[in-house]
């Protein structure tokens, strides 16, 4: 593991930036603004200074250890918990839970979840605009200062773009405000916002090094190809088709990233720097941990198994030989699941009789001794699956401070499979050539080593790519974005849904709470609204300031 990225460069600087990143106390997080122990008027004034802020606002509202609200996009929880919303996990804490709630018919704008990652946001935001509007005061080479600059416009304009997405339109703040200026605030048309951050994503991108031209101190720190990608999302979510192809061939074309040959490894410590993962969360064991360790690894290893794959992301992974799964193929062993699939399917998940750490994992509903036995009860699975995606099973120590893993926000197989999807949306010809530049790239890398695809139509191709974004990119954040900007909620998010099938189970036509064919574990039912393609803003922001709500 490489020791010498941005975070642990900077880990003398995290206590001092958190003071310099606390508020005073508030009403609304748009009041908010940067205040803390040091004099304002004599803070500014070396580089040094200059850095803490930067951790700062690399930091955000990231809190280290165990966490079930968001307080950041960027926190595990922010990444992997927001797939609880989706088709692709379920949340043990049950239906009752925020996240749940953020898709099943029943959100609210009292909704904690949603509260949290608006907080996060606008304080990340707050420390962006102050950075912006005090590092002109600081005496260093100005080299270093316009990179710092670039990179707080990059941070901003990534918190606008997922408050756009999920908000719609929000307050376009753009500098430090008073609490009579935060409490009366307007919001800006989203295409306001919008046009803002694609600007300072194209600004930043200018002035951002590349991404190889990083060095071993400055690992974490945005680069062109991040806020390039960025910018691409952006352009594909608006059906700015051609915008977002260019976006995501100027990384193609710079040759600086590249599909790592062993999928399972990029998600590890041991290779979290590969040239695949452009821009990470970062985590630092022993000082800056990643908690996901406790929150997901399964009972039989010390975990709580909150984080539980349901049966249709499991079904969406195919045969090893690229054809999709069925049941009723003699190829599926239901004794072990994992034989003749994709091997992403064994890399990201864990079933009944697989090993995790040199353990067997067992939660048969018929296992009735086993800590991880499939019930509606125990601290344990809720679909008959479990994650094993971004884990070294075999790390032995603290699970809520020890573990050091990153966690991926944009990683170069995303590049690859959005530049596809941009291409065909466009209407351009689909050619051999694109297909193994971009997803037969991604799903024939050695470790996975599926048969390429060949040229067809546009509506055969369409579905493939979107179901190999589900499966490569699973659990890192991106399915509810991608479910938004589809509109495909009324049909993967209503409805019942179902975990592992236990065809042979004694108690499973017991104990399940509804059956079907195929004995599989029934999980839960969602109602998805069209009204939950858009969060509402939080109540807490709205009573503060009533103009919010219009």
């Amino acid at each position: 593991m490489n020791t010498h990225k941005f975070l642990t460069t900077y880990t003398r600087y995290a206590l001092l930036a958190l003071f310099l990143i606390s508020a005073v106390s508030c009403d609304s997080e748009l009041e908010k603004f940067p205040t803390n122990s040091f004099a304002k008027d004599n803070f500014w004034t070396s580089e040094s200074n200059a850095t803490i802020a930067l951790t700062g606002m690399y930091r955000g509202s990231i809190n280290y250890g165990t966490q079930v609200v968001p307080s950041d996009w960027w926190t595990y929880c922010g990444i992997v918990f927001l797939e609880f919303a989706t088709d692709n996990l379920y949340d043990r804490r049950g239906d009752n839970s925020t996240q749940n709630r953020l898709t099943n018919g029943t959100l609210l704008p009292n909704n904690n979840v949603i509260n949290g990652y608006w907080s996060g946001s606008y304080k990340r935001i707050t420390i962006c605009n102050d950075f912006l509007e005090n590092i002109e005061k600081v005496p260093m080479e100005n080299t270093r200062k316009e990179r710092m600059k670039a990179e707080a416009r990059f941070i901003r304009a990534t918190q606008y773009f997922y408050l756009s997405q999920y908000f719609g339109s929000v307050p376009l703040v753009q500098k430090t405000l008073t609490p009579d200026e935060a409490n009366n605030v307007d919001k800006a048309p989203k295409s306001e916002v919008v046009q803002f951050f694609i600007s300072e994503f194209a600004a930043a991108a200018q002035a951002l090094p590349n991404y190889a031209r990083l060095g071993a101190s400055e690992i974490g720190r945005a680069s062109k190809q991040a806020a390039l990608g960025f910018l691409g999302r952006i352009y594909l979510s608006e059906k700015k088709y051609t915008e977002a192809a260019a976006a995501f061939k100027q990384i193609i074309d710079l040759k600086e990233n590249r599909i790592d040959p062993d999928y399972q490894s990029i998600f590890l410590p041991s290779n979290e720097n590969s040239s695949e993962n452009i821009f990470s969360v970062q985590y630092l064991g022993g000082q800056a941990g990643n908690s996901l360790t406790q929150h997901a690894f399964p009972a039989v290893a010390s975990g709580w198994h909150i984080v539980n794959p349901l049966g249709s992301l499991a079904d969406a992974y195919g045969f090893a030989d690229g054809t999709p799964l069925s049941y009723s193929d003699p190829r599926f062993d239901v004794s072990n699941m994992g034989k003749n699939r994709d091997p992403r399917f064994r890399y990201n998940l864990l079933w009944d009789g697989s090993q995790f750490g040199g353990r067997k994992y067992v939660c048969h509903p018929d296992s009735t001794r086993s800590l991880d036995q499939l019930t509606y009860s125990k601290q344990a699975t809720r679909t008959g699956y479990g994650l094993r995606k971004f884990f070294d099973e075999n790390f032995s120590g603290n699970l809520m401070l020890d573990y050091g893993g990153n966690i991926p926000i944009l990683r170069y197989a995303e590049v690859l499979l959005s530049y596809l999807e941009a291409e065909l949306e466009a209407g351009k010809p689909i050619t051999q050539e694109l297909l193994d530049l971009t997803i037969n790239a991604v799903r024939g890398r050695a470790s996975v080593n599926l048969p390429p695809l060949k040229v067809m139509p546009a509506a055969q191709l369409r579905p493939l790519m979107r179901n190999e974004r589900r499966i490569e990119l699973a659990f890192e954040g991106h399915r509810l974005w991608d479910i938004f900007r589809w509109k495909i909620g009324k049909e993967v998010l209503t409805g019942d849904f179902w975990g592992a099938p236990f065809p042979n189970s004694t108690l499973l036509p017991k104990t399940s709470r509804k059956q079907d064919p195929q004995r599989r574990w029934f999980v839960t039912s969602k109602n998805f609204r069209e009204s939950d393609y858009q969060w509402p803003i939080p109540q807490s922001e709205i009573d503060v300031n009533p103009k919010l709500a219009k």
